[in-house]
């Protein structure tokens, strides 16, 4: 969602970014993505209204998207509660209205920075070829800054508002018109790396990953001569982020600062200093530390507040390029001027400079009023003549940058609602190619034909909780980002304890995986796509889960050994959330095929369904005996848990006291002579709680803590661990494009 004239939303502590997704409370960056921050961006632009859950749906999942919908729905929401500290019983923010929708109830206040006086700036004198540059005069020793323990990434200065309503003004429809004819233009000409590289005869692309997958890199910068990458990385720990240089043909790398709110290094001409701007409200702060380690030093910009994190030092050495105020400027590194570089109309900003290989010209993006088009511009910086680039309709994202020849534009745009890469000529009117896509922040180096670029991720992690430690339960990593979205990760521990299988779609396609107990050797069973809710048989040698097929869902089991797949529901109804009987015979699963879900059973051989309940049931496992099923009453937030007979009769509640988060948060484990439940829940105080509930004795007992209340949840058969998923973070991962032209 993109609102230019209400761009930045504040509720209680929290301030929320509809353009950049940005969300802090009291100043530090919380991590909110994916569906969760879609539904709050939906509430905040109704505050006060019912948001129904079908214009919800509408919005988050398309109709061409199958989905459980009423589960995927519940979770998000609960991820967003727990996001904003807030309470289904007792809201502040989201209230729940049952059976319709949500309702955002707190006060919403819009902020919206005014433009500040521009400020009057000697122009410096021109340099002669040749001169000297001395870094003595704009650095000042650096003061150590206290911030906020959390960093912001990527931190943007407001939009300034506007009088009337970009939707209705010409410009709009302009927009609309280049957006269709455009839209048309350039999917006819897209094409991936290889395929472009071909085309123009050039050596075959080679291909990898500079930082690590469980690194969080990106913003990166070559070196003059192309032999070293600086970028910023974000750690656990504060000290462990900063800036850091590594070596292209090698593994070895320096850390040059440990402050997380440091960004966008960029390289001295001679390559042996970094210059990088440091986020510390109201802007950013630049400094400049030698490549090989030492004490970052502060450049004085002369009052002119650093409105982004983007900067550019020129191949000549004389100038540093940044945002502030509106427009871009230029700091002289040989009297310490700085000197207004362009000048946009009152309802434009310019941002993320980039120079020109002769340092001549500096290449920037133009954002006008109403969001799009974007325009990619270049200025002299001698006469400060601009030129016009391209125009997209879409956001442009991080900084485009020259190709090493001068003759086109590299860029990201997330055209068609994905980041991308673009290429576009500087010497003919051609539409923009698309040659890659999720990437941003490309950088290009001068020398050894190398790009580089980001390439973000995000996903849920799986923890195991182990709840015989010393009197306090233990938390443990056992997979981070187990996929590129909000779903699974679904963890289940295999009933001898050795093995774990989980959802994810970490090779393009929801799949079904199988890993050792403790995450590591991975190994994908699947190759079904949209495949979930795995569960273990009783040998432990083949799992049950199921995917969604064209017209509804279907109950599959493969073998851990042979990795054959075999389909057990031959319909066209949604089946899901299956399990298997105590003695391998019986496969329970929920399905619709009565009107509305129901738990079945069919053999695990195959043959034909066994309706067991007729008052509503979901998700079901067996009893320690075999006797009878638990499972949910529906696939709703909080289900009540309820028991029947195994073939099928004597339908009751089962306890008051039994309400997991949802129909995926319970386990049954072999705990005392009948067995127990165990499942997660709020604590109504503090963190949530994993509660075991004795099926003998109907006494319920908190076991552990977890940091958010859980989606999945898994145990071990005796109930001494539980698996779960909890909310992953955006990460990004730098890639390295060799042979690039």
């Amino acid at each position: 969602m993109r609102d230019p004239l209400n761009r930045r939303v504040k509720f209680g502590p929290f301030v929320v970014d509809l353009y950049t997704h940005e969300v802090r409370k009291d100043g530090t960056r919380i991590r909110l993505i994916g569906q969760p921050f879609d539904i709050l961006s939906v509430l905040l632009s109704k505050p006060g209204e019912l948001v129904p859950r079908e214009e919800l749906r509408m919005r988050l999942w398309p109709g061409d998207t199958y989905v459980d919908f009423d589960h995927g729905l519940n979770a998000a929401v609960n991820k967003l509660r727990e996001s904003l500290c807030d309470s289904a019983d007792s809201p502040r923010f989201i209230e729940t209205l049952p059976r319709r929708g949500y309702r955002f109830i707190a006060a919403v206040e819009h902020l919206d920075l005014q433009n500040p006086l521009p400020l009057s700036v000697p122009r410096s004198a021109q340099m002669p070829a040749g001169a000297n540059v001395s870094l003595a005069s704009p650095l000042n020793n650096s003061d150590s800054l206290a911030l906020p323990p959390s960093a912001n990434r990527e931190a943007e200065a407001p939009v300034t508002p506007k009088s009337t309503s970009f939707w209705f003004s010409p410009i709009a429809w302009a927009a609309a018109v280049l957006l269709i004819l455009t839209g048309w233009s350039i999917k006819a000409k897209t094409k991936n790396f290889v395929e472009a590289h071909a085309g123009r005869g050039l050596p075959v692309l080679r291909m990898r990953a500079f930082t690590g997958a469980d690194e969080d890199a990106a913003q990166p910068s070559f070196s003059p001569d192309g032999n070293r990458i600086a970028f910023a990385r974000w750690g656990i720990r504060s000290e462990d982020s900063g800036i850091f240089v590594r070596s292209v043909a090698g593994d070895r790398q320096i850390q040059l600062t440990s402050n997380e709110r440091d960004l966008n290094p960029v390289w001295s001409p001679d390559g042996n200093t970094i210059a990088f701007s440091r986020w510390q409200d109201p802007g950013f702060t630049l400094f400049t530390v030698p490549a090989a380690g030492g004490t970052p030093q502060k450049l004085d910009t002369r009052g002119t507040i650093v409105k982004r994190r983007e900067l550019d030092w020129s191949p000549d050495g004389w100038w540093i390029a940044f945002r502030g105020e509106d427009a871009l400027f230029v700091l002289s590194l040989r009297d310490g001027t700085v000197d207004r570089l362009t000048n946009p109309s009152p309802s434009a900003e310019d941002r993320a400079p980039a120079f020109s290989v002769d340092s001549n010209r500096v290449l920037f993006v133009r954002s006008r009023g109403g969001g799009i088009p974007e325009e990619i511009r270049t200025v002299a910086v001698n006469s400060r003549e601009e030129e016009l680039v391209t125009a997209v309709t879409a956001d442009i994202i991080g900084t485009p940058r020259w190709s090493a020849g001068g003759d086109s534009v590299i860029f990201s745009s997330n055209f068609g609602g994905k980041a991308g890469l673009w290429r576009v000529s500087t010497t003919r009117r051609d539409s923009p190619v698309q040659i890659g896509d999720s990437a941003a922040d490309p950088v290009i180096a001068r020398q050894g034909g190398m790009l580089a670029y980001e390439r973000a991720s995000r996903g849920l992690n799986i923890w195991q909780l182990d709840l015989t430690a010393s009197g306090n339960s233990q938390r443990t990593l056992l997979l981070p980002l187990t996929g590129q979205t909000d779903q699974g990760p679904a963890p289940q521990i295999s009933p001898d304890g050795t093995k774990l299988a989980f959802m994810s779609d970490r090779s393009g396609t929801m799949e079904i995986w199988a890993a050792a107990a403790d995450g590591k050797n991975a190994k994908q069973l699947t190759v079904i796509g949209n495949a979930g809710t795995p569960r273990w048989s009783p040998d432990s040698k083949a799992i049950v889960f199921d995917a969604n097929r064209k017209n509804g869902s279907s109950i599959y089991t493969v073998s851990l050994e042979g990795s054959e797949t075999r389909l057990l529901t031959l319909d066209d109804f949604e089946n899901r959330c299956p399990s298997w009987s105590r003695d391998g015979k019986w496969i329970y699963f929920a399905s619709r095929r009565s009107g509305r879900f129901e738990v079945w059973k069919i053999p695990a051989a195959g043959g034909t369904p066994v309706e067991i309940t007729r008052n509503g049931g979901h998700a079901a496992l067996e009893s320690l005996d075999g006797k009878y099923i638990y499972y949910a009453k529906t696939p709703l937030a909080y289900p009540e848990i309820w028991q029947a007979d195994a073939n099928g009769g004597g339908e009751k509640l089962l306890s008051r006291e039994v309400r997991p988060a949802m129909w995926a948060t319970w386990a049954v484990v072999d705990e005392g002579a009948k067995g127990a439940i165990l499942f997660a829940q709020p604590s109504g105080s503090g963190s949530p709680v994993v509660t075991l509930f004795d099926l003998a004795t109907h006494r319920a007992k908190n076991v552990g803590q977890v940091g958010i209340v859980p989606f999945w949840l898994g145990a071990s058969r005796d109930g001494k661990k539980v698996v779960f998923d909890q909310p992953g973070w955006q990460q990004s991962q730098i890639m390295l494009v060799e042979n690039f032209r």
